[in-house]
């Protein structure tokens, strides 16, 4: 079974973007250059560099702390990220 990963990259506008996957290499890659597979809210604002990632058993845990992280203010996920 393979892990599932928490991340947070930073846009180039300098706002952050939280997701979840199982490959953060290709995820990254496609945040960076691929329109249709790339978020949308990403395609807008590349270059993004990864800034947090964390691994989970489960994409239950990975989904629930995303919405953990989502919830909170840019502050505190500038402060998560500094924390890594």
């Amino acid at each position: 079974m393979k892990p599932w990963f928490v991340y947070i990259v930073r846009c180039s506008d300098e706002s952050l973007y939280t997701g979840v996957t199982i490959d953060i290499t290709r995820r990254l890659d496609e945040h960076n250059h691929d329109n249709r597979l790339g978020a949308k809210y990403t395609r807008a604002r590349r270059p993004v560099s990864l800034v947090f990632q964390r691994q989970f058993s489960s994409r239950s845990e990975a989904c629930q702390y995303e919405c953990e992280i989502k919830r909170m203010t840019k502050l505190q996920k500038m402060q998560l990220t500094n924390s890594q």
